[in-house]
């Protein structure tokens, strides 16, 4: 049993490495679950553990993926395992037929163990889920299942074709992620499963950086701003109200103590008159930043109820507000960046982006935008593709806003490198690191005035 309590305190640690909140109360609660489940039956025991430890099911792939390094289904690679790929295509097309999970299984490891491996020592520690992936091209038997599926039900059309083709590429890409905790586990167990553990497994979407993260990965991010925006909406609130106490009014602290010989036992507060602040967001929506920016525009239009006004202005090299395309009654985030792309003018003669043309547009449009209950955030890389930032047109923003922050999703160690003019902007208004979801939502709980 020390084997089992040492492998759940490493999954612990692990999911606590990527982020997951676990005490020990919780550790302690999956070793009672783990004693009273017992290990005979694998996926009962990954129930368990997951009911123990987790918190919310946007947890889940990723407590899979650590749990199938703890908590393998075997050690080593199969035995006499075919290497013809043409035999192992045949035989994955009946399973994915037959939606076979068990064979689905056996037929990635036994594809991983023949097919993945790279390195000619023998101590190479090298299985590949690309490599693996690559030369057995299970994308490809798309059609010759759909026409074996078929084929079984008489030649009928039960099925849409749509619907039967979505169902096979789910059980398709059930497969690739199989392949890939084969190769994990493997390449664990020559590297260690805790280096593993926490190098080779995929964070969770909030964790993982907007300039990297994959068209999955920024849908499940879109999809995550309701709960999110309930979520700040409520520490606002609760910050708005102790902004509202107010603070001490000396003069009329020491007046009110005359009657207590001079002793100030009754703090006088200076009232705040109650003043919902105005919002506005410039964003670029140019290349790979546009999920950070979608993700803000919609995080922030989520919020809107806690601001007098909020409007949304997008760009690429020209300027256009947007503000209407985010609203209530055109809330498909999924949609959001092909509804801009189509309904605004964001580009002139060429596509690249170009602040300095934006910032001076905005100035010149959309000076009333901004007054001193205005809270300006820019959204961007702030990268000019060479041309001029035009810093006068910020600084006349920043002179006539509140406050005006710049959130880049750029690391900062980029900033100042090939077309980038960040250190320039970052001179004129205050310029924060964004390159998470989890920071987006811990800088816009902490800068969003009250």
């Amino acid at each position: 049993m020390t084997d089992v309590a040492d492998r759940i305190t490493g999954l612990a640690g692990a999911l606590r490495a990527h982020g997951v909140r676990i005490g020990t109360g919780e550790t302690v609660d999956a070793a009672r679950a783990a004693r009273a489940l017992g290990l005979a039956d694998r996926e009962l025991l990954r129930e368990g553990l997951a009911a123990t430890l987790l918190h919310g099911a946007g947890q889940r792939a990723l407590f899979d993926s650590v749990f199938d390094l703890y908590f393998p289904r075997g050690v080593g690679g199969p035995r006499d395992a075919p290497r013809d790929r043409e035999t192992l295509r045949d035989r994955l097309a009946e399973a994915l037929a037959d939606d076979d999970r068990a064979l689905m299984a056996r037929l990635a490891a036994e594809a991983v163990d023949g097919l993945g491996g790279y390195g000619n020592s023998p101590g190479s520690d090298g299985w590949s889920a690309y490599q693996t992936l690559d030369r057995l091209r299970p994308q490809t038997l798309l059609a010759r299942v759909r026409a074996d599926v078929r084929g079984r039900d008489g030649g009928g059309a039960q099925f849409a074709d749509r619907l039967l083709d979505d169902e096979i590429r789910g059980r398709i890409e059930e497969f690739r992620r199989m392949v890939g905790a084969e190769a994990r586990r493997r390449v664990a167990e020559r590297r260690g499963r805790d280096d593993i553990a926490r190098r080779a497994v995929r964070p969770t979407a909030d964790r993982v950086d907007f300039l990297v993260a994959n068209r999955e990965q920024l849908t499940e991010l879109r999809r995550a701003v309701a709960p999110l925006a309930r979520k700040l909406a409520t520490r606002l609130a609760a910050r708005r109200r102790r902004a509202a106490r107010g603070t001490i009014d000396l003069r009329r602290t020491l007046r009110s103590s005359l009657s207590t010989g001079g002793v100030p036992m009754r703090p006088v507060l200076r009232r705040r008159r109650p003043v919902r602040p105005e919002l506005v967001l410039l964003c670029d929506v140019s290349g790979s930043v546009s999920g950070f920016s979608d993700f803000t525009m919609l995080l922030v239009q989520a919020l809107h109820d806690e601001f007098s006004k909020v409007r949304v202005f997008a760009f690429v090299n020209r300027l256009d507000e947007v503000t209407g395309l985010l609203g209530h009654g055109r809330a498909d985030p999924d949609g959001l960046s092909a509804r801009i792309r189509a309904e605004a003018t964001l580009t002139g003669w060429h596509g690249s982006s170009d602040y300095g043309v934006a910032l001076g547009e905005f100035a010149e449009r959309y000076a009333g935008a901004v007054g001193p209950r205005t809270t300006v955030f820019v959204l961007g890389d702030g990268r000019t593709n060479m041309s001029d930032p035009n810093l006068p047109a910020l600084r006349e923003v920043a002179g006539r806003a509140r406050r005006v922050y710049w959130l880049n999703p750029e690391p900062r160690d980029l900033w100042g490198t090939g077309d980038s003019a960040a250190p320039a902007y970052a001179d004129l208004v205050e310029m924060h690191e964004c390159r998470t979801a989890r920071q987006v939502g811990a800088l816009i709980a902490r800068l969003l005035p009250v």
